[in-house]
């Protein structure tokens, strides 16, 4: 059994049509197919890596000195860096990217925190956090067969993922909404739309951004060795992973 490290990166776009383009055309073959199974693990806890450039997620205002290296031996408190709070999620709603709606929701939901009682989510209220809520998760394991990905999260829940699919042309809205794949050369592309928005706790992150039946989520894949993925996060690159989700319910157009 393998085990690996991935790390999120999240872009939120805001565009009339899909986030990436769905292609289903013709099939790589199977010697070609990266082998994804086995265990992944990120440490990027509460929310997403901002990506090197342009629209990023919410990002937490709560900070706490780093006590852990990127390779996981210990720094000293007096000397780590300043780095996002695992403890308190206080999301800075001035982010150009929500529009005001939202950003009252994620204000509103910092002020709990800064109250000293823990905003609800759906991890403290032992609800389904559903996409992309769900890649909170430190830890998850990933089946691949011939016509789907299934996708074990900790606390137990699970993703199907139908293998060179298009989604149905009326898609009912469900927790992790319908999830399709494909592979565009060493890259798994997943694709999901029809997130269930009318529940409880239905929020993209731990600060309580809001989403609605609009949001459209992709993720990409791509495996790299141990010294690869090294080599790139020491350059600052963080391509293990890369997620972007399209929501006009609760973003403006992006800023060029």
């Amino acid at each position: 059994m393998h085990s690996r490290d991935f790390r999120l990166l999240a872009t939120l776009l805001v565009v009339a049509t899909p986030a990436f383009a769905q292609s289903t055309s013709g099939t790589q073959s199977a010697a070609s197919v990266p082998d994804f199974s086995g265990i992944w693990g990120h440490l990027s806890l509460p929310g997403f890596e901002p990506p090197l450039s342009g629209p990023g997620p919410v990002l937490n205002k709560s900070r706490t000195r780093q006590v852990v290296g990127g390779d996981g031996p210990p720094v000293p408190d007096t000397n780590g860096a300043l780095v996002s709070s695992i403890y308190q999620f206080v999301g800075d709603y001035s982010k150009p990217l929500l529009k005001p709606q939202a950003a009252e929701v994620v204000k509103k939901h910092g002020e709990i925190e800064l109250s000293g009682v823990p905003a609800p989510i759906p991890s403290n209220q032992c609800w389904p956090g559903g996409v992309p809520f769900v890649f909170w998760n430190i830890g998850m394991q990933m089946l691949q067969q011939p016509h789907q990905i299934t996708i074990l999260y900790s606390f137990g829940e699970v993703r199907h993922v139908r293998l060179n699919q298009s989604h149905p042309a009326q898609v009912t809205p469900s927790w992790n909404g319908d999830s399709v794949d494909h592979y565009e050369g060493d890259t798994l592309v997943l694709d999901t739309v029809g997130i269930k928005a009318d529940r409880p706790f239905a929020m993209i992150d731990m600060y309580g951004t809001p989403y609605t039946q609009a949001l459209h989520v992709v993720e990409r894949y791509r495996l790299l060795d141990y010294e690869a993925a090294k080599e790139a996060e020491e350059r600052g690159e963080k391509e293990n992973f890369r997620l972007a989700a399209s929501d006009a319910g609760f973003c403006p157009q992006p800023r060029l």
